[in-house]
């Protein structure tokens, strides 16, 4: 009976232990459609065969493989997959045969992914070492290898042979991944991962091929010695050329962040670390910059809602690159500022700091160059990088950092919702429309092409009185939506008529910031007119500055007054004006604007007549 009792309670304590295992990503790469340049050579994939080798980061019992069809445009056909132990990082194709494991899938030895698919093995027993080298080999059905997903900058060697074969002597060889995504491992549950969004800097351009030094690697190795931080894994989500924002290469960060960073199995730890192709190539580096801040905050508030913490990594120096001006330069340091300063992350890594050169703290030390081309490190640039993360941020308990914190938008002096300017009588001309995506959820659309004169019916009007305190240059912004060059621009006129336009106010179909007017202003009020000019541009929100740099994302609580509202006459110390800011006699009775001032000379109101 004791014997009995006992094995139940062993075998309740296997149950319970395993029940406390989870899955956790040892080792993964970020998809993309792969280039022309880099699709796999002769023989090519279909009915061929394919060994890809990846050094993971913590080890395990049992695993599992992933595999993506992510961005091909016709199906991959995968008769079997194996797994075993690589004997070298990459350098050669050789494997321990004794150490193979065949997988499955479904319990079928094939699988097909259809387009935009993926396939995850059923889990194997397959011990893995921490850092160990495992050599994934895939026997391909029916493949394309001109449209195929897969991760060019690999810097580790693949090998492709002719046929059904695990004999890879003579190989053809190229470095680069295809159809792999995540090998993973069930781990204790204090195990887990940090995953790493980044561009080429993270992905190890300049790092040796087939020594596994990019500077995750070099952290992964830093956790694994550390006994306190002995079960972290690491998942490099970098792609090289790729942008926070858009363009570059690959999916953008704002779009695959869910998939490579919160979709992976185990991570409780972020670091995010790019940046530096949307500020290279920034129009405006400050704007570029906030707007880069503003899909930061989005990511994190989503990490933390999952319990994961965030990391930001300093954007590291780039001056001597064909990317650097001082305009990009200031685009850095702005999101820099915010990385160092910020209340949302929960921890920072000083990248920038630890790689930028003393006595020129603009541009990195020339000893971590790589190929002089002043933006990429060498070997011992990303030694250094992975060598001054502090591990200690992996061990933290700290309760989550805050998900907001208050807009720092300098000295604003006004919001104002551009939809509540319009009336019956003034603007109604702009076509009020919703979306989600603006402040407030409407914006106003100009429909009349008016490009030869400004227009003189107040119909075709918006006008946005304000007062400044002092003396100064002053900054007029608007948040606008202006999807092509032909429909991208406004009459403006302040404290008078509209005798000039904001032209060049192209979003490409987004909302964002332009600027509608700049200059020195005289303390007191003021009064901003504007005219539909092209049709199909889009105002949403007004802002007025002292800030000469943009909002960004919806700016601000509105602080402004709705529309005048419309009246017959005002007693008082009146001052006529024309809609379009012309000071008038005191008696004209024609459509205007009176503003009302107290005697001290302050402005009690401001009205709008268009009749009697």
């Amino acid at each position: 009976m004791k014997r009995t009792v006992f094995a139940i309670i062993s075998l309740l304590a296997v149950v319970s232990a395993f029940a406390d295992n989870h899955w956790v990503g040892s080792w993964g790469t970020a998809p993309q459609l792969v280039e022309n340049n880099n699709n796999p050579p002769s023989p090519g994939l279909g009915n061929n065969s394919l060994r890809q080798i990846v050094q993971v980061s913590i080890g395990g019992d049992k695993v599992r493989l992933k595999l993506t069809n992510e961005f091909s445009k016709g199906a991959t056909a995968i008769k079997a997959v194996e797994l075993a132990y690589a004997k070298t990082a990459g350098s050669s194709s050789e494997i321990d045969e004794a150490s193979t494991v065949s997988l499955t899938f479904d319990g079928k030895a094939s699988v097909n992914m259809p387009v935009g698919g993926k396939a995850v093995s059923d889990p194997v027993d397959f011990h893995i070492g921490n850092r160990q080298n495992v050599a994934i080999t895939i026997h391909y059905g029916a493949a394309s290898s001109t449209s195929v997903s897969g991760h060019p900058g690999s810097r580790t060697t693949s090998y492709l042979k002719a046929g059904n074969t695990t004999d890879f002597s003579g190989a053809v060889t190229t470095d680069h991944w295809y159809n792999i995504l995540a090998l993973e491992v069930e781990a204790a549950e204090e195990a887990g991962a940090v995953a790493i969004l980044g561009n080429s800097i993270t992905d190890g351009r300049g790092s040796t091929t087939n020594q596994q030094n990019r500077w995750a690697d070099v952290l992964s190795r830093r956790l694994l010695a550390n006994e306190a931080t002995s079960q972290v894994g690491v998942l490099n989500m970098g792609i090289g050329g790729n942008c926070v924002l858009g363009g570059g290469l690959g999916p953008a960060a704002v779009n695959r962040y869910q998939r490579d960073l919160l979709g992976q199995e185990g991570v409780k730890w972020i670091i995010l670390f790019e940046a530096v192709n949307d500020l290279g190539s920034a129009g405006n580096g400050v704007q570029t910059a906030r707007r880069i801040i503003d899909v930061y905050k989005q990511i994190i508030r989503e990490a933390h809602q999952k319990g994961i913490y965030v990391f930001g990594g300093t954007i590291t120096p780039f001056k001597g690159n064909n990317y650097y001006s001082a305009d990009h330069e200031n685009g850095r340091s702005t999101l820099n500022k915010w990385i160092r300063t910020t209340k949302m992350l929960d921890g920072v890594i000083d990248f920038d700091k630890a790689v930028r050169n003393p006595q020129d703290t603009i541009a990195m030390q020339r000893e971590f160059l790589f190929e002089n081309d002043w933006l990429h490190l060498n070997a011992k640039g990303y030694e250094t990088m992975g060598g001054c993360i502090d591990l200690n941020i992996f061990t933290k308990t700290d309760p989550l950092a805050a998900d907001d914190e208050a807009e720092e938008y300098g000295e604003v002096l006004l919001w104002q919702e551009a939809e509540d300017l319009r009336t019956d009588a003034i603007g109604r001309l702009f076509r009020l429309e919703e979306d989600e995506s603006a402040s407030g959820g409407k914006y106003l659309q100009t429909v009349n092409n008016i490009t030869n004169a400004a227009p003189t019916d107040s119909a075709n009007m918006l006008t946005l009185p304000f007062a400044v305190p002092s003396a100064n240059t002053y900054y007029i912004y608007a948040r606008v939506n202006c999807p092509s060059w032909d429909d991208d621009s406004y009459w403006i006129g302040l404290d008078g008529a509209m005798n000039d336009f904001a032209n060049g106010l192209y979003t490409g179909g987004s909302w964002d910031w332009k600027q509608l007017y700049s200059g020195f202003m005289q303390a007191g009020s003021h009064q901003l007119t504007i005219g539909g000019r092209e049709d199909g541009a889009c105002i949403d929100k007004l802002c007025v500055t002292a800030d000469p740099e943009p909002p960004t994302g919806m700016g601000g609580t509105t602080t402004a007054v709705a529309a005048p509202a419309l009246y017959n006459h005002a007693n008082g110390n009146v001052e006529i004006y024309s809609l379009s800011g012309t000071r008038l006699k005191p008696h004209y009775r024609g459509p205007r604007i009176e503003v009302l001032r107290s005697d001290d000379g302050a402005v009690v109101s401001r009205k709008i007549i268009v009749r009697q």
